[in-house]
């Protein structure tokens, strides 16, 4: 008997293996001694500003504390963030992005357009917005149930 087709495990084997070749030519792209997680986290900063506590982070990256405290360590000895006391409890850190981190974000966009260059001239602007309602929906979806 054939396996009957299963749309939801296709689409998201697609997207597992869209995210697999997408982080291989990422940490390919990125300046040398950037991370695709440390550069995650300058995405993250330059997307929503402030300053938030590495817990969150860890949180809003689904990785545990430790993993998000080695990346955060990294990018502090890298002078891209900046990790101080919790002004309202001493107990917590806040982390925040420094102006090396905005640099090297963008240092890493610039080493990244060759690569989106190429993936724009493969699809139309249609192509890429028929797909985001779906795409945000799912993502939506996942974000809430997890």
């Amino acid at each position: 008997m054939a396996a009957r087709s299963r749309p939801d495990i296709e689409v998201l084997t697609e997207i597992g293996i869209i995210a697999q070749l997408s982080n291989a030519a990422l940490e390919r792209s990125l300046p040398a001694g950037m991370s695709a997680a440390q550069f995650g986290v300058l995405s993250h900063f330059t997307r929503r500003g402030g300053a938030e506590s590495p817990a969150r982070l860890a949180a809003a990256f689904q990785v545990t504390k430790g993993a998000m405290t080695n990346t955060l360590q990294r990018l502090e000895a890298q002078g891209f963030v900046a990790i101080e006391g919790d002004e309202a409890d001493g107990r917590k850190k806040r982390v925040s992005l420094t102006l090396a981190g905005a640099q090297a974000y963008e240092a890493g966009l610039q080493a990244l357009r060759p690569r989106m260059e190429g993936l724009r001239e493969a699809f139309t602007d249609a192509e890429f917005a028929a797909a985001l309602p779906f795409l945000k929906a799912l993502r939506a979806w996942m974000d809430e149930n997890r």
